[in-house]
C-alpha cells in the first residue's frame, strides 16, 4: 500500500534564497537548517510530498509550490554529524501570492504551525491547510 503523501511548508530570506532562483535553478539542495524539529521534519519527508515556498522577508508570503525529489541526506554546509537536507523541485507558482496576513485573517488556517511556530523553517502542513493555501493562492488576495 502506497504512503498518502505529506505536505509541508518551507521558509526562506528571500536574500538568501528567493523563489525566483528556485525557479532559475529548477532543483536545490535545501540546507542550512539548523533546528532539531525542523530537521525530523526533512527527515520525515519522502519524495512526492508537497512543498510550500515561503518567503519570510519583505511580502511574507506563500509563492510557490515544490516537490520533494530526494529524501534526508548529509548537509554538505556542515561537517558537524547528525544535520541533513533534501531536494526539491520547483513546481510552479502561485497564482497570486498568498501573504501572512490572509493566513492569519482565514479561519481554517487559525491552527497552521506558520502561526503556532513561527520561527520554525521546516513545518508540516495538514491536507486541508495546504489545500486551502493553494486555493487562496489561485485568486487574488483581498489584503
Amino acid at each position: 500500500m502506497k504512503k498518502q503523501s505529506q505536505h509541508w511548508l518551507v521558509k526562506s530570506e528571500p536574500e538568501a534564497y528567493a523563489w525566483a532562483t528556485f525557479v532559475r535553478e529548477g532543483r536545490t539542495a535545501w540546507t542550512g537548517v539548523r533546528n532539531y524539529q525542523a530537521r525530523n521534519h526533512l527527515n520525515a519527508m519522502r519524495p512526492g510530498d508537497s512543498v510550500l515556498f515561503y518567503e519570510s522577508v519583505g511580502p511574507k508570503a506563500v509563492a510557490g509550490l515544490a516537490e520533494v525529489t530526494q529524501t534526508a541526506f548529509p548537509d554538505a554546509t556542515t561537517t558537524e554529524p547528525g544535520w541533513v537536507a533534501v531536494e526539491l523541485k520547483a513546481v510552479r507558482p502561485l497564482a497570486h501570492p498568498v501573504t501572512l496576513a490572509a493566513i492569519k485573517a482565514d479561519p481554517a488556517l487559525a491552527e497552521i504551525a506558520l502561526i503556532r511556530q513561527s520561527r520554525l523553517s521546516v513545518l508540516p502542513l495538514t491536507a486541508s491547510e495546504f489545500k486551502r493555501i493553494l486555493e487562496l493562492g489561485a485568486k487574488p488576495s483581498e489584503r
